[in-house]
């Protein structure tokens, strides 16, 4: 599960997908306890474009396409050369550049750990608890079957 507590914040591939998953208002409200984003200049976009979604039957069977999605991606680098990449579903463009410039801005060691702690590490534990509210009321749905076995003496 990718939000699970032994997640480690500090890995890329975990911070681009929190901050893909998070809201765009939401990101740029922790940003304003965190410390500035270096200047920036746009190296790709932001635009927007099309992607295959792949899955399996069962989660576990031969791959086939569901179908296309549309997503906003921009490409930044930073004043002090960092690149930043940043992905989004849908047309927002914004949120695609807000990804790619904390990309860019978590990878360098000084402010590292200020944006986990003020940007990553709450959206999420967002994200955690709306997983866990949407997991537990599949659970309760869900149906129970047994079978009553006939007592005979």
């Amino acid at each position: 599960m990718l939000l699970d507590p032994a997640t480690d914040l500090r890995a890329r591939p975990t911070w681009l997908g929190i901050l893909a998953r998070a809201d765009a208002d939401r990101i740029a409200h922790c940003l304003t306890d965190a410390p500035a984003l270096p200047d920036f200049t746009r190296l790709r976009g932001p635009e927007t474009g099309m992607a295959m979604i792949r899955a399996r039957m069962g989660g576990s069977g031969a791959a086939f396409n569901v179908g296309e999605i549309t997503i906003a991606r921009c490409t930044i680098r930073d004043v002090t050369g960092r690149i930043g990449h940043g992905y989004a579903t849908g047309r927002d463009l914004v949120h695609a550049e807000l990804v790619a410039r904390i990309d860019a801005a978590l990878q360098n060691p000084v402010l590292q750990d200020r944006l986990i702690d003020a940007v990553v590490a709450p959206l999420a534990a967002e994200i955690a608890a709306r997983r866990a509210a949407i997991e537990a009321q599949a659970q309760a749905t869900e149906v129970k079957f047994f079978t009553l076995a006939s007592m005979r003496s």
